[in-house]
């Protein structure tokens, strides 16, 4: 009997609890400082549970905020990697709020999240390849990509800002 353990690879992972009293701002509804705390936990775990390594955020983009959550409802968020460079593992996060008395359940944020694996020394090590199957994880694929290229535009653009003389 053999004692090796042939590692899952789970594209996604979900985590679900209840809104809390000490998640929420003065308006009364969940901060939004609070939800991306969330995007980055499940994101966390899912680039994890993929590489195999521990991995660092790198960027958060496109979130977009839809609907409050509010004290007491059943938050879900969602994490699935989407696209994987050499290091890298693009993750698109959908979180969810339900009311549990009436099952009623509503988006209210959505973002990609990057995250890239390193070793112990804080190099980074390459990750397994996801390929896509279907023709929605080919559009998810395909906005990663998109995506990408234009946080490399927009970083250009920065560092060009960073050369000009003062205004």
């Amino acid at each position: 009997m053999s004692n090796d353990i042939t590692p899952v690879r789970p594209r996604e992972i979900t985590l679900r609890f209840l809104a809390e009293p000490t998640d929420v701002n003065f308006g009364g509804k969940v901060h939004g400082g609070a939800v991306m705390k969330w995007i980055d936990q499940a994101g966390y775990a899912c680039a994890v549970g993929w590489s195999g390594y521990y991995c660092v955020t790198v960027y958060i983009g496109g979130i977009r905020f839809y609907k409050p959550i509010f004290i007491g409802q059943i938050v879900e968020v969602k994490a699935m990697v989407v696209h994987t460079g050499n290091s890298s593992m693009h993750i698109a996060i959908d979180v969810s709020a339900t009311e549990p008395k009436t099952g009623a359940r509503q988006r209210t944020t959505r973002c990609l999240i990057v995250f890239v694996a390193v070793d112990n020394a804080g190099d980074t090590v390459k990750v397994p390849a996801w390929t896509p199957v279907g023709e929605d994880d080919k559009r998810f694929e395909q906005y990663a990509i998109h995506m990408a290229a234009l946080r490399k535009e927009q970083e250009e653009e920065l560092q060009a800002t960073e050369t000009a003389p003062p205004v």
